[in-house]
């Protein structure tokens, strides 16, 4: 069984901005996986479905991002997940807009949801995919920044790392993290 979390912030005032990201690509795979995200449990909305003959696990937190890892925690120990079959999906500050990079291990880097899940795990040998955000522009706070919606010149470019996001996600389906990594990191 596999598990894709997307980080982000419950609520309609947090769609679509940086921080969110990562719930835009659970719901891009929730779409083209036709698994709806229709369970509310274990601090989580989330779906289940089954592709090609592998269990899959959509989830998105809804703890806020801080406590990310609560949800992330209960559902891999609800459903005896093991920590190689799950995939974080989250916005970093240190990529360009629109970049995406994957990683199998890695520390938190100032990530407050990313902090949470490995707290909560235990570990910081988990796979992950960060979508670059960028920095703001000196004088604006962080917590503003990523709270904030993208411009309108960013918006294609998120789309497409969106869309890279989930292709990657299914790709895994398919082959070794490790390969997905190497096609996806180029």
């Amino acid at each position: 069984m596999k598990l894709f979390v997307g980080l982000g912030n419950p609520g309609k005032q947090y769609d679509q901005t940086r921080h969110n990201i990562g719930f835009e690509v659970i719901d891009s795979l929730s779409n083209q996986l036709s698994i709806p995200l229709n369970q509310s449990k274990l601090k989580g909305l989330y779906g289940m479905g089954v592709h090609n003959g592998e269990k899959i696990v959509l989830l998105k937190p809804l703890t806020y991002m801080n406590l990310s890892g609560e949800s992330i925690r209960a559902v891999v120990e609800y459903y005896q997940i093991e920590l190689e079959d799950l995939v974080v999906i989250y916005d970093d500050l240190d990529l360009p807009v629109g970049k995406i990079r994957l990683r199998q291990k890695g520390s938190p880097g100032g990530h407050n949801g990313i902090k949470s899940t490995v707290a909560h795990l235990g570990t910081q040998q988990f796979n992950r995919i960060r979508i670059g955000i960028d920095r703001p522009q000196p004088g604006m706070s962080v917590p503003d920044y990523v709270l904030g919606r993208f411009r309108s010149e960013e918006r294609p470019l998120t789309e497409e790392a969106v869309r890279k996001s989930a292709d990657a996600c299914v790709a895994w389906l398919e082959k070794p993290f490790l390969q997905v990594m190497n096609e996806y990191n180029q």
